[in-house]
């Protein structure tokens, strides 16, 4: 049995850092580094429960293309269980990140993150202890009617069941196409701009009152350099962000807070010894360590 399988987007990331303002030549600009890297929050989840010693295996899709296998490669390299990974799209996603010098970014996506065709099977969600949907409302993971069976099987099988939320690519999805199943959601991790986005609230405290009126059973919320907001099991509060010397890069570290959490929690955590414990993989992150 793995300790978590992660659902969701796979993509390969190409991550320019610290670019200059101007060109050094005519459309030509230099920047500190330009890498590769895998990325999407599925797989950024695993391999950072991966290397903290968790059994993780990814549920996604890639095309058949040299990207798809730079992932394939990379997971397995990583430890990760690629066996329910398929190659079902025609393009593997690839995305464009760009690293400011102040460690913010901003992405570049094209229309191969739809996944077109891809939806997941509810057996590839068997056999673990803990379901991460690790990007609801996004491709593989914005179809309603899809989601309320994967959680409903998840949950069957008796799995705790976790999902990472992530603003959607298209009109229409909200957390009211699956108020019948959110009550099934044992740990919910938006962001601060997504949590007001599905709930429509301006402050921590409403936000993840109006989410676990939908009867989630705990809410966490991401605050960047703020640190996180916890409401559930008795417990609402916010927790600072762990320090850190200097912010690098924070690309994936809401998918490293996660993946911390998720290490704690099947260590049986509380939910404070939980969020405490993903705050401090996030600051690893984010410091480049």
């Amino acid at each position: 049995m793995l300790d978590v399988i992660c659902a969701g987007q796979a993509v390969v990331d190409c991550i320019t850092r610290g670019r200059e303002e101007k060109p050094y030549r005519p459309h030509v600009y230099r920047a500190q580094s330009i890498r590769l890297r895998l990325g999407g929050d599925a797989v950024n989840e695993a391999i950072a429960l991966s290397a903290l010693g968790r059994k993780a295996g990814v549920v996604c899709a890639v095309g058949d293309d040299p990207a798809g296998l730079l992932l394939k490669h990379g997971l397995e390299q990583a430890g990760v269980d690629t066996s329910r990974m398929t190659t079902a799209v025609e393009e593997t996603p690839i995305a464009g990140i760009h690293v400011n010098a102040d460690g913010s970014r901003y992405s570049v996506n094209a229309p191969a993150t739809r996944l077109k065709g891809y939806q997941i099977a509810p057996e590839a969600l068997s056999g673990a202890r803990v379901v991460s949907l690790a990007s609801l409302f996004r491709p593989p993971l914005e179809n309603p009617e899809q989601v309320k069976t994967l959680i409903r099987g998840a949950k069957a099988q008796g799995s705790i069941l976790c999902a990472d939320t992530k603003l959607p690519l298209r009109d229409g999805v909200t957390l009211d196409s699956l108020r019948e199943v959110l009550p099934l959601v044992d740990y919910l991790f938006p962001n601060e701009g997504e949590a007001a986005y599905y709930t429509g609230a301006g402050d921590f405290p409403a936000m993840a009152g109006a989410l676990r009126r939908y009867g989630v059973k705990n809410v966490i919320i991401k605050a960047g350099a703020q640190g996180c907001y916890v409401s559930g099991d008795g417990v609402e509060t916010m927790l600072p962000a762990v320090p850190v010397s200097q912010v690098v890069d924070t690309t994936g570290a809401g998918d490293t807070f996660v993946a911390g959490f998720l290490n704690a929690l099947l260590d049986g955590g509380s939910l404070l010894d939980c969020a405490h414990a993903g705050l401090t993989q996030a600051a690893k992150k984010i410091s480049g360590q």
